[in-house]
């Protein structure tokens, strides 16, 4: 059989439990009958034996996400329109294996394709490869002095860029990441890189090199330049946490997966009892040949939380606000305004955008089954006109 990158990691993701030999099982815990008790336990864990040289461990997950929406705008032309579309967000399958005593793997494929909304299919079955990083101990094998982590990974990664992005999908506080956030991280790409993660005490870092290659399924290569990232984040209390997020991009590709020079991000968390804020500052310099979509932006995201009722009911408020020296320097979300494709909005894009985000979340389960609703004014100016539109929004997210 000849095998592509696909498939040689979908076959490392589930086929190492075979290195355990025919007698390797997990221990079954009992049932107590509580479901939300079984889908947080890690119902997915098929191996674990610490005392095997080869295979120490092997977990196996999924999550999906489906959400709907309705939008309701007026457009550059000052005309009227609504769409309403529901879609299949994220459905994954993960995998995440230790072994060696030292090395681990992550692995995950999605494998939905829903693209309703601009009028295409649902297709169902292997669509493309989320993240597939290999992370070596360093801290564990060598001991690595004082340092409380060190370790050194390598693959295809998710961009941490921005608070919202430190937070998984399955963790997120609104239907959708503001707008800016999803323009750092470059949402529909996974970059191939190298990243060194180190922690001492209150300190933790990140810094790591990304290859520019776009194109790539599986692992890429490092022919279109390199994008150069550093995180650095400082738990101050129990309740307050600052973080600051860097990258300089140096690519020699026009289809980069971040599409901006440098950006800096400061970002600040704060959570006391019930309460909680996230703040992100935000400064930048684009490097979108097009006419009148280069130039510098800056942004500013403000998000403060309340439980309602604790562990279920979370109240959530955020506040965005995007601008740009160039008359088109600063884009919507491609959910859901721009999906309206008959109306007048300039592809999104235009120099100064804020938006408005007020919605409740009930914990089923935690944040292993929850139902999202919110509500999100955003206004947009283009060098043709002002979009303004209100969306509603519903989701419902799961994970093991």
């Amino acid at each position: 059989m000849q095998t592509t990158p696909s498939t040689l990691g979908i076959l490392f993701a589930l086929g190492l439990p075979a290195l355990a030999g025919p007698a390797a099982t997990a221990p079954v815990e009992s049932n107590t009958g509580d479901w939300c008790s079984w889908l947080q336990s890690k119902p997915g864990t098929l191996y674990k034996n610490a005392d095997n040289p080869w295979l120490q461990s092997f977990q196996i997950g999924g999550r999906l996400h489906w959400q709907a929406a309705y939008v309701d705008g007026s457009d550059a032309n000052n005309n009227a329109f609504s769409e309403a579309d529901d879609e299949f967000r994220r459905v994954r399958i993960e995998s995440k294996t230790e072994f060696l005593r030292y090395f681990s793997a992550k692995v995950g494929i999605n494998v939905v394709n829903d693209d309703r909304r601009n009028g295409n299919d649902l297709d169902w079955g292997y669509d493309t490869f989320d993240e597939a990083i290999f992370t070596f101990d360093i801290k564990k094998a060598f001991g690595a002095g004082p340092l409380d982590v060190l370790t050194l990974t390598y693959g295809r990664h998710k961009f941490d860029f921005t608070e919202e992005v430190h937070m998984s999908s399955k963790e997120i506080y609104t239907v959708e990441r503001s707008a800016i956030a999803n323009k750092l991280y470059g949402a529909n790409n996974r970059p191939t890189g190298v990243t060194v993660n180190a922690a001492l005490g209150a300190w933790s870092t990140m810094f790591g090199v990304f290859s520019g290659e776009d194109d790539s399924e599986f692992i890429g290569g490092w022919n279109d330049g390199q994008a150069y990232y550093a995180t650095i984040a400082y738990q101050y209390s129990d309740s307050l946490r600052f973080g600051l997020d860097l990258v300089q991009n140096d690519t020699s590709g026009a289809d980069d997966f971040l599409g901006y020079d440098w950006a800096a991000a400061f970002n600040t968390v704060y959570e006391q009892d019930r309460f909680g804020l996230l703040t992100t500052l935000i400064a930048g310099e684009n490097n979108d040949p097009a006419a009148n979509r280069g130039g510098s932006f800056h942004a500013l995201v403000v998000m403060p939380w309340y439980w309602v009722v604790e562990d279920r009911l979370q109240a959530v408020f955020q506040y965005q606000y995007a601008g740009s020296s160039e008359s088109q320097g600063v884009r919507m979300n491609s959910r859901y305004v721009r999906a309206a494709n008959t109306a007048a909005i300039n592809g999104g894009r235009g120099d100064e955008l804020h938006t408005l985000y007020a919605g409740l979340n009930y914990h089923l389960c935690g944040d292993n089954a929850k139902i999202m609703a919110g509500v999100e004014y955003s206004t947009l100016d283009t060098p043709v006109g002002d979009v303004d539109a209100l969306t509603w929004l519903v989701a419902f997210r799961t994970f093991f």
